[in-house]
């Protein structure tokens, strides 16, 4: 599963052995993020997708500002989710014309730097509509706007659902004619359209048809729009494999149907850019979390390797965001990827809570303390999607190799 190679029996990031990369950064625990892995991800999926389709990267995956300034260099736009991560957008050099920012409760402050910096507003509500007309109204400039569309469809076999039944997130399908007729009569600039129906997707069938679903929901919005659709972000939904059985995501179906949507819209929406937005799929594989064995123990018969990190550095692979019933990640002794021996053991961290897991009974390398423990696929949603304040333990650090 892992994308990152092996020598002497140490995994090397960015070409660097795991125990002299530790050295290196000075401490642990840590991410390191791999430029060279995101890279090839980015033409991976270039090859793969109709050459006019845009890409956008969803920072909220990972915001380190290091790697922002990396992924604003590959794709053609930046999503945001907040003002903190505009920021970060903007100092990485991102084109304020290809940055978008969604998010069910954006604050007047936040909607007043969206308008200042040129970006695109995806609206999600009826006071969004008011607030941005009060705004260009005070500052001489129209706000650029999209709707942020609830659909009423979700995306099959999704890992979380973002679209489809009641959500906090955007405005119901039923609803969208009324609130174009609100942008309109504000005078705001209206751009088009953005749906996302979920995310962390492993079957292309179900991703194609709600790219279909998405567009011909967009198509028939652009009727009561109240200027052409010249954006359409179909969202994105592209998984990772995780757990064992699980499959890297067959991109030549996802990339046929979109052709086939592209051609549609050259005929039916002639004026619309078309935006895939990524965010786990680009970086969640080119990440590790690294973390020392402090101490060896045995309890009862079973053996537990307790780590410097744990679930408030790493919170999702503790299985603690989002899993209904938990399951190791891909885990690994990074300086041992070539053991004499295999045992049966559970990672734990340093917390005074049994939910700090990492590896639950998971069969690993033969380790001692001052060993490294590696956790794959931690490119998305690690640091900044975990409690690092919980309990007072030291912070975690990030580097790019």
């Amino acid at each position: 599963m892992s994308q990152f190679p092996v020598k002497d029996g140490e995994l090397l990031v960015g070409g660097i052995p795991l125990s002299r990369l530790a050295a290196r950064v000075g401490q642990t625990p840590f991410y390191a993020y791999d430029r060279q892995l995101l890279t090839r991800r980015v033409a991976l999926l270039r090859a793969a997708l109709p050459a006019s389709l845009k890409l956008h990267y969803a920072m909220k995956a990972n915001p380190m500002p290091a790697l922002v300034c990396h992924m604003a260099g590959l794709v053609d736009g930046i999503d945001v989710a907040s003002a903190g991560e505009l920021k970060v957008a903007l100092d990485a050099g991102a084109n304020p014309r290809e940055i978008s920012f969604a998010g069910p409760g954006k604050r007047r402050a936040e909607l007043s730097q969206a308008v200042a910096a040129g970006i695109l507003i995806n609206i999600e509500s009826f006071r969004e509509v008011a607030e941005l007309a009060a705004i260009s109204h005070e500052t001489g400039c129209a706000g650029r706007v999209a709707v942020r569309v609830n659909p009423d469809f979700e995306l099959k076999s999704s890992g979380m659902k973002m679209g489809g039944g009641a959500r906090q997130f955007g405005v119901d399908a039923e609803q969208v004619p009324d609130l174009l007729t609100e942008i309109g009569r504000y005078g705001l600039a209206f751009e088009g359209f953005h749906l996302f129906a979920g995310s962390q997707n492993l079957r292309p069938e179900a991703i194609a048809e709600a790219q279909i679903k998405s567009f011909e929901l967009a198509l028939r919005l652009a009727g009561s729009a109240p200027a052409p659709v010249r954006f359409l972000n179909l969202g994105g939904g592209f998984g990772i494999p995780y757990f064992p059985g699980e499959q890297h995501l067959e991109l030549a179906p996802i990339g046929a149907n979109l052709s086939g949507i592209v051609e549609r819209a050259a005929r039916e929406l002639p004026a619309a850019e078309l935006v895939i937005e990524l965010g786990r799929y680009l970086v969640g594989e080119a990440g590790l979390y690294v973390t020392r064995i402090l101490d060896r123990k045995t309890s009862r018969g079973q053996t537990f390797l307790v780590t410097d990190g744990g679930l408030h550095h790493h919170l999702s692979a503790s299985g603690n965001f989002g899993q209904v019933i938990r399951k190791n990640y891909p885990v690994a002794i990074g300086n041992r990827m070539i053991p004499a021996r295999l045992e049966t053991v559970s990672v734990v961290g340093p917390l005074c809570t049994p939910l700090d897991l990492l590896a639950e009974r998971m069969e690993l390398a033969e380790a001692q303390a001052g060993d490294l423990v590696v956790v794959h696929q931690s490119g998305a949603y690690g640091m900044t999607a975990s409690p690092q304040a919980f309990l007072g333990h030291p912070a975690c650090v990030e580097i790019l190799v």
